[in-house]
């Protein structure tokens, strides 16, 4: 049997960091994805060829992780998810193909575990609930890959729909789209720094918000209001962590109502303000980050700019006026370019529809 599945990658609006800290999140999916075509085999052996990676070939009987071609790690994560639940997974053969970049905060990693889990899940003819895709391939990327993340990657990539935002709860799971205004899009910048999550500071991040909620004595920075954090007697590191998560989580319910109400100037406001967060408090902007967000600011009829994603390096997202977002990507990208002597790549990111969404169009 032969399949093909497509997943797209996203961009985080608001809620850097949230997630994990049983937060709230506001994501996109964009119009830049990965695809994966395959058929079933009847050896034993997995192999997956990728236009950019290359090629890798692992026996199913040993789902290890590969050190010399950690980018198949992703996928081998999903596989052993699949079997705990009763896929009968043996060999296939699969390519891998998209225009989503790898290591830019555009959620690569998780637009290639849904993919995998999606083929696999055709090859089998099998069915899943949706969250519970996003929760195999979150455990896949935290149990084999290393990297301690949340669920929005994953939930994002799967729920979203075209024209809107995805609102995602991490503690009750609760997942809703959000009409974004229809006057206004994103612009997606690279900085052309590329960075890896699991050698990055992000499990760092991780304990240390853990920590926060632990001296705090609370499940987590969700239960805890700026207020009883400014009377707090945490570490000047552990507080300034937490405040990014608290401010975070505000700045998303905020958000709640702009959008609602069509407020894409507010809305631009929160953006910066996280991204001020992120530089100042959580520690996970970079030079060449922040440096966008400026030049971005600068521009007419732009309205916010921030990092996007884990941060440490990855892209920005600038906040527009849609008649004016081709000369603003324009612009941004020979600023750029004349100001850090760095390649740049910038692009118009339509919101899309998600994995889930178009597997639903097609039946």
């Amino acid at each position: 049997m032969r399949a093909k599945a497509y997943a797209p990658g996203r961009v985080e609006l608001l809620g850097n960091h949230t997630d994990y800290n049983e937060g709230v999140v506001l994501g996109a999916t964009i119009d830049r994805g990965l695809s994966m075509t395959g058929e079933d085999r009847e050896e034993d052996l997995i192999t997956i060829n990728s236009v950019s990676m290359g090629r890798a070939e692992v026996r199913c009987a040993e789902l290890q992780a590969q050190t010399k071609q950690p980018w198949v790690n992703y996928a081998l994560g999903v596989i052993r998810e699949l079997k705990s639940l009763g896929l009968p997974i043996a060999g296939f053969s699969a390519n891998l193909d998209g225009n989503l970049p790898a290591g830019f905060g555009l959620s690569s990693s998780a637009a290639f575990e849904v993919a995998t889990a999606l083929l696999l899940l055709k090859l089998h003819q099998r069915e899943l609930p949706p969250l519970e895709i996003a929760k195999a391939c979150q455990r896949a990327e935290r149990e084999f890959v290393g990297v301690q993340s949340g669920l929005l990657d994953q939930v994002t990539s799967i729920f979203g729909r075209a024209d809107s935002a995805v609102f995602f709860d991490a503690r009750t799971e609760e997942v809703r789209t959000i009409p974004f205004p229809r006057n206004l899009v994103l612009v997606v910048a690279e900085t052309k720094c590329k960075r890896q999550l699991s050698d990055s500071s992000y499990n760092e991040r991780v304990r240390e918000t853990c920590a926060a909620a632990e001296m705090l004595g609370v499940r987590a920075l969700r239960d805890v209001s700026s207020e009883r954090l400014k009377k707090s007697t945490l570490p000047s590191l552990l507080s300034r962590r937490a405040a990014h998560i608290v401010g975070e989580n505000q700045r998303v319910w905020r958000a709640l109502d702009l959008l609602a109400s069509g407020d894409g100037a507010g809305f631009g406001a929160l953006l910066n303000e996280s991204h001020e967060s992120s530089r100042y408090n959580f520690d996970n902007s970079s030079l060449e980050l922040d440096l966008l967000v400026d030049i971005a600011r600068g521009m007419p009829g732009v309205l916010g700019a921030r990092l996007t994603g884990a941060g440490f390096g990855g892209a920005t997202i600038t906040l527009c006026e849609e008649k004016r977002a081709t000369g603003v990507a324009q612009e941004l990208a020979r600023e750029y370019v004349a100001r850090s002597e760095l390649p740049a790549r910038t692009f118009v990111c339509k919101i899309g529809d998600g994995a889930y969404s178009r597997l639903i169009s097609r039946k």
